[in-house]
């Protein structure tokens, strides 16, 4: 059994309290919050114990692992303490949403890089996964076109936006390390950010935008984001060659499909949250960093991952906000 703390007791911090509580491999020990009885109520509901003491955390013999997730601005800290105590780490992305700090991360646990994975879980989405192993083994010969749609069933709150990074660091990260994990080297980025929803207009954010990455290889990818989408949660990846395409599609919570003299295939709506859409992939992540501490192999998506990731949310909102395409040196290769 790999033993886990979780740093942090917020939503996130609980979809990863119960990942961890539910998998036969691994073992929630600890819970940290400092924020009123956050980690007391999360840490009874698995049978854990509780601390608002973060030395406990990285002291602790019976923790050889932490996932992080605490508010952004605190990952760094965390990572970097809970690395120096010699144990395993999970992080939430971003790592930073200021990349000189994700770059004083990595040189403040150089040598140790191996024993931090990033939480970019869409890596391990089913069928984001089997088109990705599809593409490596040639089904659809070199791949030329990405196509990445992701909106959102509806607008965070406009605190949390106003803190947040911006759509490109905050949302369309995610997209763009799904499109390193295909694509390798990014070598150049365009954007264009839309400004539609009035809620918006006093946040100096977009609550759209369209992305263009071209790749080394010649490759591009496409990225479509919205912060509200009429129809639900909106995931969608395609993957186009020469000798065809593939496809995820949208899910629905079941395969029923109704027709009759006025309309054909209507189904029940999109899945309508990132928690149901993404429940399985949260589930494989899991299994991917367990598997890595029990055999000391370094887990992937890497820091790096991370870091590469945010230099192309950089260039994305330098894009969108100047109107220019921004070049890039090539960036570290995403490994499966």
């Amino acid at each position: 059994m790999v033993r886990i703390a979780v740093i942090g007791a917020g939503r996130i911090g609980a979809v990863h309290a119960a990942t961890v509580a539910h998998h036969p491999d691994a073992e929630l020990r600890l819970v940290h919050d400092p924020v009123g009885n956050a980690a007391e109520q999360l840490a009874a509901a698995h049978g854990a114990r509780a601390t608002r003491d973060l030395a406990e955390v990285y002291a602790a013999d019976d923790v050889d692992a932490v996932i992080i997730g605490s508010p952004t601005p605190l990952h760094v800290e965390h990572l970097v303490g809970a690395v120096r105590a010699g144990k395993a780490v999970l992080c939430e992305k971003p790592v930073d949403l200021d990349l000189t700090r994700v770059e004083e991360c990595i040189a403040a646990i150089a040598g140790h890089e191996h024993r931090v994975m990033v939480g970019f879980n869409r890596r391990f989405d089913p069928s984001f996964a089997e088109i990705h192993a599809r593409v490596q083994q040639g089904e659809i010969g070199p791949l030329e076109q990405l196509t990445i749609v992701s909106r959102d069933p509806a607008p965070p709150a406009p605190a949390y936006v106003a803190v947040s990074g911006g759509i490109f660091r905050d949302m369309t990260i995610h997209d763009l390390d799904t499109a390193r994990f295909f694509l390798g080297d990014i070598v150049e980025v365009s954007a264009v950010g839309q400004r539609l929803d009035p809620g918006y207009a006093h946040l100096e954010d977009f609550d759209g935008a369209v992305t263009t990455l071209v790749a080394a290889s010649g490759a591009v990818a496409t990225i479509v984001n919205s912060r509200h989408c009429a129809t639900g949660y909106d995931q969608r990846l395609e993957a186009f060659g020469p000798l065809g395409s593939l496809e995820a599609l949208n899910q629905t919570a079941g395969s029923v499909r109704h027709s009759s003299a006025t309309h054909a295939g209507a189904a029940g709506p999109y899945l309508g949250f990132f928690l149901d859409r993404y429940a399985t992939a949260y589930r494989d992540e899991l299994s991917h960093f367990v598997d890595a501490v029990r055999t000391g192999r370094a887990p992937s998506p890497t820091i790096e991952d991370g870091r590469a990731a945010l230099v192309l949310a950089d260039a994305a909102t330098r894009s969108a906000t100047t109107g220019e395409r921004v070049l890039l040196p090539t960036t570290a290769r995403s490994h499966p």
